[in-house]
């Protein structure tokens, strides 16, 4: 091969690697850009993945939420987490520092039923223990569905030991509170009770929890740290006395019920009040209907000739009439088709002190009609009669009236019949009688008598309460009061005996009798009302009317505590009592 021949052979080779290597260039640059086009594909489609498998994902957990939102709860029982079953509740104190109501720790009986063995054999144990342990019910429960159920609150520490040592699996306790009252049924209406989760129901316990106790164990912001204790207003030595008095009173005089309160005139404080049939708060469930009534304040009644007094006070308040006159008596009234008489008449003209003493139908409606119908309704709104009273006492009753008062009406209210009040409101209003005329708010919370002050309403002149601490005190020494005098201590007041309604007619054989009184009269400090409810007998033989039952009940209740109460008897230089007149 020449030279050039050689040369050519070269030059074409090395033409054939430059066009091969420049093929190659190209295919490479293709393959390169084809694959990144792909990998960019794919990162797409796995955000695109990602993206879907969350919104899955989170309509999942949407679904499911939206699910056990619209799901109906499983029903349990009352539980609640432990810090609220452990919350306190604030002692409850008298006046002087004694405890009236106080938590004490206990433990529930409760069952998780997903985690009982055997049902019927833990029925059967249980019942070992709990001997009134209703053997149905309990299976149901331990055989249900549900994760928790009550089988028995509040055990006492020997149950508790005894179910323990049973070891019985899927039964536990939780610890809860338990409200103890010491005095048991001594001051039920006014203490009130609470319920098995420890909520006030009633009385001063349900106060406690409308001041906002109820909204912070709904809000779960109670706790098991001690609270403030709340002192009331009365005397658990007064009130002690009182309810003793009622509850031997109904005994003896063979009554379907009673009350009485005792209130201090210048401040409105409760120093005591009971109302029998009542309860013991610590069982309150044993107690009946007629014992949870509390009808000092939410009960009505016709309060018969103790209306006398405010009558009486209405016409000397308005300047119509005064101590010195007189009305004439002799004749029944007759007024639309009824005739007012007197039930122990005296058939005479009568004064105004006399009306009072022998508790006059016809002269009391005489001084009615003198003020007039409209003064009449007027009077008795301002005494507070015709309204219902404001005070802590949940359980208050509203008076009732006539709806259009007519002269009948006017005329039969004038002596208690007509309107219904409570006994509480009544006595409140006989403070104001004797206080030198001021109406004031009653209250079972202590209360100084410059907070009395802030709160009262001048209802009469300071002259007409003057002239009916007269009255009252004339009536106790010459009129039906004799019977609730006590010896030194300067007692007066008034009867009212009342003619029950039956059947929408007056009985002849049940009344309702009260007495209204206040002590000392001479400088009245406490106001004192007693009734009792279908007496069948009386004192001395003396009928079932209110000067030998209330009456009788008042003295009692006085002469017992007046000295608790800090009065001093009033003696004469002979050392012997002595009644202080006008």
């Amino acid at each position: 091969m020449t030279f050039l021949s050689r040369i050519m052979l070269l030059k074409s080779q090395a033409h054939f690697s430059t066009d091969v290597q420049r093929g190659g260039a190209v295919v490479n640059s293709a393959s390169f850009k084809g694959a990144g086009k792909r990998k960019s594909e794919m990162a797409k489609t796995r955000v695109g993945l990602m993206f879907a498998t969350f919104c899955v994902a989170y309509a999942v957990i949407g679904g499911r939420l939206i699910q056990y939102g619209h799901a109906q709860p499983e029903t349990v029982s009352s539980i609640f987490p432990a810090d609220r079953l452990m919350a306190s509740r604030p002692d409850i104190l008298d006046r002087n520092g004694e405890l009236l109501a106080t938590d004490i720790r206990t433990v529930s009986l409760f069952a998780e039923p997903h985690k009982i063995v055997d049902t019927d054999e833990a029925v059967e144990r249980l019942s070992t223990v709990l001997d009134d342990l209703d053997a149905k019910d309990t299976y149901r429960k331990l055989s249900s569905n549900s994760r928790f159920q009550w089988l028995r609150r509040q055990l006492t520490p020997k149950q508790q030991s005894q179910i323990l040592a049973l070891g019985i699996p899927g039964i536990g306790f939780r610890p809860e509170k338990r409200r103890f009252y010491p005095g048991g049924p001594t001051a039920s209406h006014i203490v009130g009770f609470v319920n098995i989760d420890n909520r006030g129901m009633a009385g001063m316990e349900r106060y406690i929890d409308n001041q906002g106790m109820a909204d912070l164990r709904a809000l779960g912001m109670t706790s098991d740290a001690p609270l403030e204790p709340v002192r009331l207003s009365i005397d658990i030595r007064v009130q002690n006395i009182l309810r003793d008095t009622l509850v031997q009173s109904v005994q003896k005089y063979g009554a379907i019920g009673a009350g009485a309160v005792v209130l201090d005139v210048h401040t409105g404080e409760v120093i005591a009040m009971a109302s029998v049939p009542d309860f013991d708060p610590n069982k309150p469930t044993e107690g009946a209907q007629e014992g949870w009534l509390n009808r000092m304040s939410n009960g009505t009644f016709e309060m018969g000739s103790t209306f006398k007094a405010f009558t009486t006070a209405m016409a000397l308040d308005s300047g119509k009439v005064r101590l010195s006159d007189s009305f004439d008596a002799r004749y029944p009234i007759r007024i639309g088709g009824f005739t007012i008489k007197d039930f122990h008449g005296k058939h005479r003209i009568l004064t105004v002190p006399e009306i009072f003493q022998y508790s006059s139908n016809i002269g009391t409606a005489r001084m009615a009609e003198a003020v007039g119908i409209t003064g009449h309704q007027e009077f008795l709104t301002r005494m507070g009669l015709l309204s219902k009273i404001e005070t802590e006492l949940p359980e208050v009753a509203t008076p009732t009236q006539p709806r259009v008062w007519k002269q009948i009406n006017s005329v039969t209210i004038s002596f208690g019949h007509g309107v219904s009040t409570t006994p509480l409101q009544t006595a409140v209003a006989v403070s104001a009688l004797v206080n030198g005329g001021r109406l004031i708010p009653p209250t079972f919370l202590p209360r100084t008598k410059e907070e009395a002050d802030a709160l009262a309403q001048v209802v009469i002149k300071e002259k007409t309460s003057e002239d009916m601490r007269f009255l009252f005190e004339w009536n106790g020494t010459k009129g039906s009061g004799r019977r609730a005098r006590v010896d030194g201590f300067d007692v007066g007041g008034k009867t009212g005996t009342a003619e029950k309604v039956v059947n929408g007619r007056y009985s002849d054989d049940k009344n309702f009798n009260a007495f209204i009184a206040a002590f000392p009269i001479s400088n009245p400090q406490y106001a004192v009302l007693t009734f009792i409810d279908e007496p069948q007998s009386g004192d001395d033989n003396g009928g079932p009317t209110a000067g030998y039952t209330a009456a009788p009940m008042m003295k009692e209740i006085i002469r017992r505590s007046a000295a608790i109460l800090g009065v001093e008897p009033t003696f004469g230089e002979d050392g012997s009592a002595l009644l202080v007149s006008y």
